[in-house]
């Protein structure tokens, strides 16, 4: 296949010498080279570019109109890696991230800001939704999520371990009573569920593989982030992970229930799609978002039964 830029070159420097040796020594390579460069950009343009004989070549009328073109056609494509590579070098452009609702929202998107202060001119996309954007589609350089694991051609930054909690605000259990088990949880109480906005249907309750259920009649459906306000109203009893409701826990703000029962852990990591070359724009921000999410949430050592 015809390199067309190097087919360029060539003919621009054989225009300039109006010698296929001479030409040959410029660019390294052998005479021949330069003859079957000429002859393949001759029949890509469907055009004869030189006039030949046993002594000096000329350029045609076509060649002399063609040349300017691809000089300039040459001097932007220099000009169009010479910028890439000087904006890499300084760090320019766009970092799209997508994150769920996370408790310290906006302390993190500050703390990243206030990091790259010194990087003016890299901008940054900052999709918050629990829906999981489609990577190529929404050309996503780096993202959060919690799950059971990531896909083995992300390259991950773990960054703590969750498990989810029934809790509840204090009126709430004192006017429905301590619950016995999740039978009787879903009896007395008034329950939240969190939708899944790819489906638009409720997630369960799931606790282990012997042990779930979706609520039968929620009182509120909701998605990230809601369910803990309507649990902190005395509204529901609510389904949330210890990373978002910890603090009203140890404030005495919510109380948990049924803290015996086994449940899965799920893991808060930090991810990027595998590349061979990733821009340093992207690694720069890759390395502080991991140090302010592990700042946030550190590494803890559930002592909750799994």
């Amino acid at each position: 296949m015809l390199n067309k830029l190097e087919a360029l070159r060539h003919f621009c420097v054989a225009a300039e010498t109006l010698n296929f040796r001479e030409t040959a020594v410029r660019l390294s390579v052998s005479p021949q080279v330069v003859s079957r460069m000429i002859a393949e950009l001759e029949s890509a343009v469907g055009e004869v570019l030189f006039k030949r004989n046993s002594r000096t070549i000329r350029l045609t009328a076509f060649g002399e109109q063609f040349l300017p073109r691809a000089k300039q056609l040459l001097e932007d494509a220099e000009l169009l890696f010479t910028d890439h590579a000087r904006n890499d070098d300084h760090l320019a452009g766009v970092v799209r991230i997508t994150l769920p609702r996370l408790p310290f929202y906006a302390e993190i998107l500050g703390e990243l800001c206030q990091q790259l202060r010194d990087y003016p001119d890299i901008v940054l996309e900052w999709y918050a939704d629990s829906a999981r954007l489609k990577l190529t589609e929404h050309q996503i350089d780096m993202g959060v999520r919690v799950g059971l694991s990531p896909e083995p051609d992300w390259v991950v930054r773990p960054i703590t371990e969750m498990r989810q909690r029934i809790v509840a605000a204090p009126e709430l259990a004192a006017r429905c009573g301590l619950p016995e088990n999740l039978e009787d949880l879903q009896r007395r109480y008034p329950l939240s569920s969190q939708i899944n906005q790819e489906t638009g249907r409720p997630w369960g309750w799931y606790f282990n593989e012997q042990q779930n259920f979706i609520p039968r009649r929620p009182a509120l459906a909701a998605t990230d982030g809601y369910s803990e306000l309507a649990a902190l109203s005395g509204r529901v009893c609510a389904f949330i992970l210890d990373g978002i409701c910890q603090s009203e826990l140890t404030a005495g703000k919510l109380i948990e229930l049924l803290p015996d029962i086994p449940r899965q852990t799920w893991q808060l990591y930090l991810y990027r799609p595998y590349h061979s070359i990733t821009p340093q724009r992207v690694l720069l921000v890759f390395d502080l978002l991991t140090q302010i999410l592990q700042r946030y949430f550190p590494a803890v050592k559930n002592k909750m039964p799994v």
